[in-house]
């Protein structure tokens, strides 16, 4: 790396991941003691994503679901920056260094304005948490997964509060099937939720000064605040003017084969969200991902023909989306489902505890 490469790592295979998402972080960890490891992330932490919404009405909940990368990566080294370029063997960063790599593992999923440090990532949690509480009514703009889950939580925490969604799509968790979209309607319905489908707010004007949102058909919503919770875009941009400019397709995801190489590359994978492996986007699909390119990793390195190599296939229609702490909406590839069952899957500790210990971190600190 430039201005700071560690001596004794040469003679090892090096392998850069750049993103510390779900997928990076545990491709990071589970080859750390395999290569020379060198995580880029312009975040020092990683984030359990999927426990962002609990940690807005329960801040402290946030504890476990932050984990500073030097806390799992123990053998690795960790550089807080983001890249901004790639070469045939390099990856360039913002802060204006560079480092070689043998193996480039590619994970930055979608792009997240989050906070550098874990402190200002807490501090962001107590200040939505303090939104939500001192509001009497909120707004959610955007009925995917995170808007629908969040008004799940304040639905549940804070009954009294008037929660409503606006959503530009003609059904809610328009990822999943009409069956599952139905019954998440009927559930928020119940708790008071109101719900305005084919709708959109205008982001560039609204503020929450007035408290008064005016929708795509003139409908006038009366919020004390607001919460944005649509789609992010892919973290690829960056991707555009480099050397596998050519390996993106029309949505900006990174083409892949079999093995999850990038294609016409041998050297290079890409996990996660980013790719365009052709499945619903979600956490444990992208852990799959990191354990098939950590297996294919070992055998590079080993020097195994590429016939022998693992191969990932892409997963069936499923998801488990929360609501409430307590119930959640499944869709299996057999059954529909909502209900206590569901959220005895996911929505009590939301996959944290199994998700640390796949980090090899079992405590709470």
């Amino acid at each position: 790396m430039a201005g700071g490469d560690a001596g004794d790592a040469t003679s090892k295979t090096r392998v850069v991941v750049v993103g510390g998402g779900v997928a990076g972080a545990i491709l990071a960890r589970s080859m750390q003691f395999l290569a020379d490891v060198v995580l880029i992330d312009p975040k020092e932490y990683f984030e359990i994503p999927w426990a962002e919404l609990r940690s807005m009405v329960e801040p402290s909940f946030s504890d476990r679901s932050l984990i500073k990368h030097t806390d799992y990566l123990t053998n690795a080294r960790v550089v807080t920056s983001s890249a901004v370029k790639i070469t045939e063997n390099e990856v360039l960063m913002a802060d204006g260094n560079s480092v070689s790599f043998d193996y480039l593992v590619i994970a930055t999923g979608h792009a997240y304005s989050t906070p550098t440090s874990k402190k200002e990532r807490f501090e962001q949690f107590q200040q939505d948490n303090q939104k939500i509480k001192s509001s009497q009514s909120v707004l959610i703009i955007g009925g995917g997964p995170t808007g629908v889950e969040l008004a799940g939580e304040i639905a549940v925490d804070y009954p009294d509060k008037k929660v409503t969604i606006v959503h530009k799509g003609s059904r809610l968790l328009e990822f999943i099937g009409h069956k599952a979209s139905k019954k998440t309607l009927d559930w928020l319905t119940s708790k008071k939720v109101k719900v305005f489908l084919e709708q959109s707010v205008d982001l560039d004007i609204i503020s929450e000064g007035d408290g008064v949102y005016t929708t795509s058909t003139g409908e006038k919503i009366s919020a004390d605040c607001h919460f944005v919770c649509v789609g992010k875009p892919l973290g690829s941009s960056w991707l555009q003017d480099s050397a596998l400019r050519d390996c993106l397709n029309k949505n900006g995801r990174l083409m892949v084969d079999e093995y999850l190489r990038v294609k016409g590359r041998s050297n290079i994978f890409a996990i996660g969200d980013i790719t365009d492996v052709p499945e619903i986007k979600q956490g444990f699909l992208a852990e799959k991902h990191a354990t098939v390119v950590v297996k294919n990793l070992k055998l590079l390195m080993k020097g195994t023909k590429e016939n022998k190599l693992a191969k990932y296939k892409p997963a069936s229609a499923m998801a488990i989306v929360s609501l409430g702490r307590k119930e959640g909406v499944a869709q299996f590839p057999f059954a529909t489902m909502i209900g206590c069952l569901p959220g005895l899957i996911k929505s009590k500790d939301l996959f944290v505890g199994n998700t640390r210990k796949t980090l090899g971190l079992v405590s709470s600190t």
